[in-house]
């Protein structure tokens, strides 16, 4: 995947999301999107299904520009984000959604149970055959944040993409389930938007995005020594772990204290 003088400015926006984007992308590699909030990370995952149209620049699929592919980009690609997209339908027909009408039953079980779902599947009486709701109204964040992942899983598609796939679990399911993304990314181009750095730290490649441009581009340890915007941007994290971690500890020992 092939990024050429990419620019995109939102209607309503004052500045361009994108300016004179440039990235080139090998098949298999797993790439990811690093940055402040409004950076330009989402717009970059939104144009390659070709939800956004750039203003100026092309996108090549293996050197064949996106407006002339004929076979729908869309059916070659996966994709989990945090604003989940459910239907009043079935668990199951949630999850085989994008898959085609031939997804089997077994194939819609495996997917749950790689994206950790079976737990919540067998806790419920009709199991895969329980309308969600309008929405996934009658499901938690991570609960539909799940079903999203097995879709994904599912439909295996050749390229992947991820925008804070994990933002609504909690931490024994996000173990789970960061393992079976680390699979289904094996032999696919992954482009992984994700909040906690430690999630893409074996990236193949990161990119820092600042005010819609590339900043800065390597692997994480590349990027930690270079001792730039990607390594304060991790420092602060790890600084904000460690910070919660200690709060955490000193409160369970002044309970401890108050309970002897």
């Amino acid at each position: 995947v092939e990024f050429k003088n990419i620019s995109y400015k939102y209607p309503s926006a004052e500045q361009p999301s994108l300016t004179n984007f440039n990235l080139k992308v090998k098949a298999g590699q797993m790439v990811a999107l690093v940055g402040a909030s409004g950076a330009g990370k989402t717009t970059v995952i939104n144009l390659i299904p070709r939800f956004l149209v750039p203003n100026s620049g092309e996108i090549l699929f293996d050197g064949i520009s996106q407006n002339q592919l004929t076979k729908s980009i869309r059916d070659q690609i996966a994709l989990v984000t945090q604003d989940v997209v459910l239907f009043d339908d079935t668990i199951a027909a949630n999850i085989a959604y994008g898959a085609g009408e031939n997804a089997t039953e077994e194939q819609i079980i495996q997917a749950a149970k790689a994206a950790y779902l079976m737990p919540l599947i067998e806790s419920l009486p009709e199991g895969l055959n329980t309308v969600i709701g309008e929405r996934g109204s009658k499901l938690s964040g991570g609960q539909k944040q799940r079903v999203s992942i097995a879709r994904a899983l599912l439909k295996n598609a050749p390229i992947l993409l991820l925008d804070e796939a994990t933002s609504a679990l909690d931490t024994e399911s996000e173990k789970y389930i960061q393992a079976s993304l680390e699979e289904l990314q094996h032999g696919r181009t992954s482009f992984v938007v994700a909040h906690r750095l430690s999630t893409i730290v074996n990236a193949d490649m990161i990119v820092v995005l600042d005010n819609g441009a590339i900043v800065e581009c390597g692997t994480h340890f590349e990027l930690l020594e270079k001792g730039g915007h990607y390594a304060h941007l991790y420092n602060i994290q790890f600084n904000d772990k460690s910070a919660h971690e200690a709060k955490e500890a000193t409160a369970h020992e002044a309970s401890t204290k108050s309970n002897d």
